[in-house]
């Protein structure tokens, strides 16, 4: 790979260096970088220096589970970090969530080698953010399309297949568009809280028929004595930790085969990111039975790992989906993203929307197939969000019926008349 001190692209106005740890980056550099137009002080999650760094000290990034860290940073004449990427060199395509395993065999059984490829993404986080960290004010698309053509410049230097931009905001994808990346949609499903005072004021723009469903599967899922707590912060204890640990990996083992993250990691997160975390834990007779790792974002609550060691009829649908509804509708959060595929989401008040990558092609041939391939497939796409979006629960012209992903709106005022 480049060295932490060259120079893969250079300019009278910019210069671009390969960095082998988010740690070669101040975290307030980085974390100012990252908070763009329209977010708070506290950015998005998956983009902070602390999560990231978290899992290049866990090992759960790194040469050995490939996932390198290759780092790009855009720094100005004087030296100054202007713009960064969190990107990494895989060796394979795990834990991405945008699947790109037919291009590979496809590219191998023609005779090239697709690893090792460029992933500019947060790892195993199929949660849309910005990844083209550019701060706001002026230059911010200047800066933009710099790091565009800085990891083109890095493909074609390594000689590696392939840059994969993922789950981008629209800022990003215009950028990656203008810079020639192949864009390619797929579909998530968010719950966009509406001012909603109240869990029942969500309800009340149901059909009848799935409001009922709605209260009878939350009863039935609490009836076996499960009572519900929403920990975050130092209310976290080790504890709780220790038993959400042995949820994700039972679920993991049984999911993915071998689980991505370590026990390290989440103590890493409890000092450094407690504040957005939510942990919604469900507990039987004393003990922890089942919980769900949510992180806080300035505009959403992002959900992502869930787990349990009973079973309980529909107790995964209160602990991931209806327990989120409840918490952003408290908090005014005005966004759940309930991570990855899941048309059981839909029943529940949560929308299809479409999410959005960006990919460079260094093979000329490889390029043009990925192409025709992605202009079929976004035509799918399209055509599925149109179907899905007529099978929601809520009452007919009650809500539009497909949500873009780049439409977030804005966190909700705390003087809203809604209260």
């Amino acid at each position: 790979m480049v060295g932490t001190d060259d120079l893969v692209t250079d300019s009278d106005t910019f210069s671009l260096r390969i960095v082998d740890s988010v740690s070669e980056v101040p975290a307030a550099t980085w974390d100012r970088l990252g908070c763009v137009s329209g977010m708070d002080g506290i950015g998005n999650p998956f983009a902070r220096h602390a999560f990231l760094l978290s899992l290049e000290e866990a090992g759960c990034v790194g040469r050995r589970v490939g996932w390198l860290p290759q780092h790009l940073v855009l720094e100005s004449p004087g030296g100054e970090t202007i713009a960064a990427a969190a990107a990494y060199v895989k060796s394979h395509s795990q834990g991405e969530y945008v699947f790109d395993h037919g291009w590979a065999e496809a590219f191998q059984r023609a005779g090239g080698r697709y690893y090792p490829k460029l992933q500019i993404s947060a790892p195993f986080t199929p949660a849309t953010g910005p990844r083209l960290l550019v701060g706001s004010g002026p230059g911010a698309e200047i800066r933009r399309l710099a790091l565009c053509e800085g990891i083109k410049t890095f493909v074609d230097q390594t000689g590696i297949s392939s840059a994969h931009a993922t789950f981008l905001t629209a800022d990003d994808l215009n950028s990656m568009e203008a810079s020639e990346f192949l864009h390619r949609t797929d579909q998530q499903f968010h719950f966009r809280n509406r001012a909603f005072g109240s869990y029942d004021d969500f309800l009340a723009t149901l059909a009848s028929r799935k409001r009922k469903g709605l209260r009878k599967e939350r009863a039935q899922a609490l009836a076996n004595g499960i009572t519900i707590e929403w920990l975050t912060g130092s209310d976290i204890t080790v504890e709780a930790w220790d038993a959400f640990f042995a949820f994700y990996m039972d679920t993991g083992s049984r999911k993915w085969g071998r689980p991505y993250l370590n026990r390290r990691f989440f103590s890493l997160l409890g000092e450094r990111m407690a504040d957005q975390i939510l942990l919604v834990m469900a507990k039987r007779e004393g003990r922890y039975i089942a919980g769900a790792l949510n992180f806080i974002g300035p505009d959403a609550l992002y959900g992502r790992y869930w787990g349990c060691i009973e079973e309980h009829p529909f107790l995964h649908f209160e602990v991931c989906y209806h327990q989120a509804i409840d918490y952003a509708i408290e908090h005014r959060i005005p966004l759940v993203e309930a991570g990855a595929q899941g048309e059981h989401k839909l029943a529940r008040g949560y929308e299809p929307v479409t999410t959005h990558s960006a990919h460079y092609i260094a093979h000329a041939g490889l390029r043009r197939a990925i192409e025709d391939h992605l202009d079929d497939e976004r035509e799918q796409v399209a055509r599925m969000q149109d179907v899905l979006g007529e099978h929601t629960p809520f009452r007919k012209g009650e809500v539009s019926p497909v949500v873009p992903s780049d439409r977030v709106p804005e966190r909700l005022d705390a003087e809203d008349p809604a209260d």
